[in-house]
Parts: C-alpha cells; structure tokens; sequence
C-alpha cells in the first residue's frame, strides 16, 4: 500500500505569536484615525468665536460694534448663499435630521468603532459641526443679545405703563388701523385679502426696509428673500409664526395663517437677520418699518399686529373699561380678529405647542430676555414713541 506523505512546512517565530493572539492581526490592520484638518479648523474658530462673545458679554460698547460691523459680514454672506436657494435650507435640513443622524452613527460604527481612540476622533468630528452652530450664533445674533437696547438707540424713554398711558397708546393705533383699514378688502370668512403674492410681498418689505435704512443706521441694509415654510400646517400647532435661522441665515414665515399676520411676521424676521435679536425689538423695528411702506396692506398688517400685542396689555391693566376702547375699532377689523380666534383655536393647546414654547423660552432666558413674554414688550416701545411723538 502505497503512503501518502503530507510535506508540512515547520511554524516560525512570528506564526507561533500570531496563533496564540488571533486578535492582534486584525487590530494592526486598522491604523489609528487623525482629527481631519477641517474639523481642526472649525475648533479654532469656535475658540475665536468664544472670545469675541465672552467680550460682548462684558461690553455692550464692544458687543454693538462687533454686531454693526464685524458680524454683518457674515450676516449677509449665509443670507446670499441661502437666497439662491427656492426652499427653505433649514426646513430642509430639520426634516431629515433624524435620517441623517442614524446613516453616520452607522457610518461611524463601520469605519470609527474598531479602536477607542478611533471612536474618540469620530465624536471630536461630530463634535466640531455642533460648534459651528455656537460659531454661527455668535456671528449671527449673538452679540445683538448683548449691545445697548433699542430704546437707547432711538433716543426712547422706555418704563412701566400706566393704564392710562396704555389707553392713549392704544387709541393712538386704532386710530392708524381704522384708517387703514378703508383701503382693505375682506372676505366673506371676516379675513382681509393680500391683493399679491408673497413674492411682491417681500419686495414691498424690502423696498420699505431699504427706506428705513436711511433713518436708523443701526439696521443692516440687504435684500434677501423670506423663505415659504413647506410644512406650515404642521408648523402651526407649534405656534411658530416665523423663525430666524441663524445657521443657513434664512428669514422662514410660517404660511398656514390668516393674510394679515404675513406681512408683519416677514418684517420681524428680516429684523432678525439684520442683527436685531431681542423679539420685542424685531417687533418694534417691524413696526417702524411697517408703517413707513408705501403699501395700503403692509401697513394695514403692521397696525393690526401691533394693536393685538396693545390690547393684550390693556386688557391686562384695565379689563373695566376695556370694552370702551375695544368697540373704538372698525367693524371689519374687530370681525378679522374674531376670525382669527375661531382659525387659532384648533392649534391653541397642544402638547407639541407647550414643548416648543418651553424651549424658545428657555433660549431667550439663556440669552438674557425675559423669555417669551418679552415679544409684549414692544407695548413699552410703542408707547415711548408715540410719547416722543407728542413733544416734538
């Protein structure tokens, strides 16, 4: 019987180390990552970024010019690269948010986990895009939340209202509304009418803040589109009306709503991206430039919005006589904002709308406001105008 012999070759050194550590191999095949240089950079400009804010937040000297001339540059930049743009960037980038996070920590786990040290420059990596939203805000609104106010500014004499200052302020605008309220066509639901698009919309915003730019050199000078939210239904149970967002540099308003809050809503959030952070003065600087429009509408919405906040107020310091002041308004007006009521009222107590309120609260508190009840606040600035008004 002829023998099969097996030629075996013997097992050196290295084979024998190999054997008895089966995992060695494997980890000698995967080489330790390095922080990529972009994300190195986007680290050094967030220390930058959080210099220049630390200072904001000890000089409002500082903290105006850092808003009116260093970051209007990259203000206007994000704006003009978003503009181009026919949707909303950060609508977009909210909604596939969650899609997007599961792909990389897929991503990661594949490339990232086979090392710690390895899985530590994956999340360095994820951390440094989330600094550059803090480097976004700083360069965006940040500092506005620091400078001087904008009752300084417009030489006001801001303090606590009295019911009667309340009252001459309010009947000072029903007035204004009432006026205005002539030139305006109503539908049969009790709404008034845009007579344009939003497109024209924006144009007569724009032309009108290009004429208050002339007054209040404190306001930024560009022309950039507002931005139609795609998912406005859903938008309003949060009872967001429009937003600022600061990391596209994109003015978003909120379209499922009645035509006349439109208007005045674009105005606040281009306030917004004009450098103007406090939400009672992007009211009031939409207000100011609201009525200077030479557009019968524009003016019409920024009266009417302003009168809201005005007897909101009122009511709350003088509910007795309330009434009186209430019915000084026209007819038409006071059956657009009852049409309002009844259209909120389905979106007015929702569970998403308590969170969303909660956390814009709690922002505009880390950023040294009063919260959410300071958009009320422009009542104060109004009246100091219209008081300012009356001695010159």
């Amino acid at each position: 019987m002829r023998k099969i012999e097996l030629a075996v070759e013997p097992i050196t050194e290295d084979e024998n180390r190999e054997a008895d550590n089966p995992g060695k191999k494997k980890r000698e095949a995967s080489p330790a990552k390095k922080l990529p240089r972009f994300a190195l950079i986007q680290f050094a400009v967030f220390g930058v970024s959080l210099i220049f804010f630390a200072v904001c937040c000890f000089s409002r000297d500082f903290a105006d010019f850092f808003c009116r001339y260093i970051a209007s540059g990259p203000r206007a930049v994000m704006a003009w690269l978003t503009a181009w743009i026919p949707f909303s960037l950060a609508e977009f980038l909210i909604i596939i948010m969650i899609p997007a996070a599961v792909i990389i920590i897929r991503y990661g786990i594949k490339h990232y986990a086979d090392s710690w040290r390895n899985l530590g420059v994956f999340c360095l990596i994820i951390l440094s895009f989330i600094s550059s939203l803090f480097t976004s805000y700083v360069f965006s609104l940040g500092a506005g939340y620091r400078g001087s106010s904008l009752d300084e500014k417009l030489g006001l004499e801001r303090h606590d209202l009295s019911a009667e200052e309340l009252r001459e302020t309010t009947v000072t605008v029903i007035e204004k509304v009432n006026r205005e309220a002539k030139n305006i066509v109503y539908g049969s639901d009790g709404f008034s009418v845009m007579p344009y698009d939003t497109s024209e919309m924006t144009k007569r915003i724009l032309d009108a803040y290009e004429d208050a730019c002339g007054d209040y050199r404190f306001i930024q000078k560009m022309r950039t589109p507002l931005k139609l939210v795609m998912l406005s239904e859903p938008w309003t149970y949060t009872h967001i009306t429009g937003v600022y967002s600061y990391f596209t540099g994109e003015s978003n308003i909120n379209i499922n709503m009645p035509d006349y809050t439109i208007p005045y809503t674009g105005a606040h959030e281009l306030a917004h991206q004009r450098g103007i952070a406090r939400e009672d003065e992007a009211n009031f600087v939409a207000y100011l430039v609201g009525i200077r429009s030479e557009d019968a509408y524009i003016r019409y919405s920024t009266e009417l919005n302003m009168l809201e906040y005005l007897l909101n107020a009122y009511y709350s310091a003088d509910s007795e006589h309330y009434a009186e002041v209430y019915f000084m308004i026209d007819e038409n007006v006071r059956k657009e904002m009852s049409a309002y009521s009844k259209f909120f009222s389905k979106y007015r107590r929702t569970v998403v709308s308590q969170v969303s309120e909660a956390v814009n609260d709690t922002y505009l508190k880390i950023n040294g406001t009063p919260g959410s009840r300071s958009y009320g606040m422009v009542v104060d600035l109004c009246a100091a105008y219209y008081a300012a008004e009356k001695e010159d």
